[in-house]
């Protein structure tokens, strides 16, 4: 393997397998974070409107700063954050989790398809609107 053990950037990195251990390491070897069972891949995470600059808490790591950032400007799904970090969905779960304990952003959910009102009704009620 070529490369292997080189620094380039800062980070330990494999030419073939890009960086070496650093998922393990942003998340302190965690695997899972409180309240994780709400963060499937299409839950949106928007930044807290009071939420302070992430920049001043020395415990929270760049990529948790570029989280809150990246949903300041627009809420994102957590499949958009790892695609857009370039980070898996599991390191990225567990740092929304971390961000949520922080209390710098929130999670929600959409509607599940099972609780939308049927069709029926909603065709009722456009027909009763017509009729009036």
């Amino acid at each position: 393997m070529s490369g292997e053990g080189q620094r380039s950037g800062g980070h330990w990195f494999d030419d073939e397998a890009g960086p070496v251990v650093r998922p393990y390491a942003m998340t302190r070897g965690r695997t899972s974070s409180p309240g994780q069972h709400v963060l499937d891949l299409i839950a949106v995470v928007v930044t807290e409107p009071d939420a302070g600059d992430p920049e001043e808490d020395p415990t929270l790591a760049p990529e948790h700063v570029e989280i809150v950032g990246l949903c300041r400007d627009e809420p994102q799904s957590v499949a958009e954050l790892a695609a857009g970090l370039d980070l898996p969905v599991g390191v990225v779960r567990v740092l929304i989790g971390d961000l949520v304990h922080a209390e710098l952003v929130h999670v929600t959910r959409p509607v599940p398809p099972a609780e939308l009102p049927d069709e029926s009704i909603l065709r009722d009620v456009i027909d009763g609107l017509r009729a009036l």
